[in-house]
């Protein structure tokens, strides 16, 4: 018998009593973490920003207990035991390295955004110095939250698929840029393939080796070093992965129609899976969806349905994660040393774009 009851929620410690303390009061903390966190009933008890109306405002909608003129002034709150990081890669380290420094001695645990840093190697400097400084620090790498991401994991691991063959992932979406993207001159690899780069190792590991092929986004103006991106992922195992980030996705914007969609599909010895990602719909709730084939029970699809949806409910994910390590004093499921890996993953797509060749993430790693 196939098993529909499958894993999509996110494991909560016995105890998630834990403070939390946000840095930065912008959508993705007001509108996706906090209000994720509320909905979980996880203590939200400070909030920081660069202004403190818009920190003044995210803690009214939110229920924040205190807010506070500086960051420094917050993390020092006796009460603040997990700092929730809400600001741009190129802020991030700084936050991180001042952390693990000075050790507020009721800190625990820190939950960086994605990307960890601006590249591998200063990621893996801010993973040393929280280890040395006994810092738990998780990553919010919140799609391998997405229900239907969860779900297909729960399926391949109870082998309905047999031996996984070829993974896809086709994204045709416009994402709103942030302007500190600008002055970084990069947006989609470390923006948004980054997400399904890091859910290509959730669901399958680490590949060998990667190749990607990118050129500009005819929409955005400044600069930048990527914008449609296509990569092909290569396992030891015979595994291939390919994955389409089309940030223009046609002039939609332009008066012209629209076609906006994120699908995936995985084929195996014994089944197969494809689904879709509820998030280009936003702020409609669109629940992703799933549905699988399997030799075990030949001649029918299983479609399993839930009432989640990734923005914001996935979020609750990357933070439970992290308190159930901070109380079973363990390494956070999405970890600092494991996103060092997806990290690596994404540098050498970089590199493969510049020397126009596939590339061993063992590079990156040496």
């Amino acid at each position: 018998m196939i098993d529909l009851n499958l894993d999509i929620l996110p494991h909560r410690p016995p105890s998630a009593d834990y403070g939390i303390g946000a840095i930065g009061a912008g959508f993705i903390v007001r509108d996706c973490h906090l209000l994720a966190y509320q909905n979980a009933g996880f203590r939200r008890v400070a909030i920081a920003s660069r202004t403190r109306s818009s920190a003044e405002e995210a803690a009214r909608l939110r229920g924040v207990e205190r807010v506070y003129d500086t960051w420094q002034e917050m993390v020092r709150d006796p009460e603040v035991e997990i700092v929730d990081l809400g600001v741009p890669p190129d802020e991030q380290p700084a936050i991180i390295r001042w952390l693990a420094e000075h050790r507020p001695p009721q800190l625990k645990g820190i939950l960086a955004q994605k990307p960890l840093a601006m590249d591998y190697s200063q990621a893996a400097e801010l993973v040393r110095a929280c280890r040395e400084a006994g810092i738990k620090l998780g990553v919010n790498q919140n799609m391998r939250y997405d229900q239907s991401i969860r779900a297909l994991k729960s399926v391949l691991d109870r082998g309905y698929l047999g031996e996984p063959v070829l993974g896809t992932l086709e994204m045709r979406a416009i994402p709103h840029w942030m302007p500190w993207q600008e002055r970084m001159g990069w947006i989609t690899l470390r923006i948004m393939s980054i997400h399904h780069l890091d859910t290509f190792r959730y669901l399958f590991g680490d590949p060998e080796r990667i190749f990607c092929s990118v050129r500009q986004d005819p929409r955005t103006r400044f600069p930048h070093r990527d914008g449609i991106c296509l990569y092909i992922l290569e396992y030891a195992n015979g595994l291939r992965c390919s994955g389409w980030d089309d940030v223009w996705a046609g002039p939609a914007k332009e008066g012209g129609e629209t076609d906006i969609y994120i699908k995936w599909r995985v084929e195996g010895t014994e089944g197969m899976a494809d689904g879709t990602i509820g998030w280009p719909r936003y702020p409609e709730p669109t629940p992703s969806t799933l549905r699988f084939s399997t030799l075990r029970e030949p001649g029918r699809w299983f479609e399993p349905r839930w009432p989640q949806v990734w923005f914001p409910d996935a979020f609750e994910g990357p933070m439970a994660q992290l308190m159930a390590a901070i109380y079973h004093d363990t390494e956070p499921e999405i970890g600092g040393e494991d996103n060092l890996r997806t990290m690596a993953l994404v540098d050498a797509a970089y590199r493969s774009v510049e020397e126009r060749r596939s590339v061993a993430v063992a590079e990156i790693l040496e």
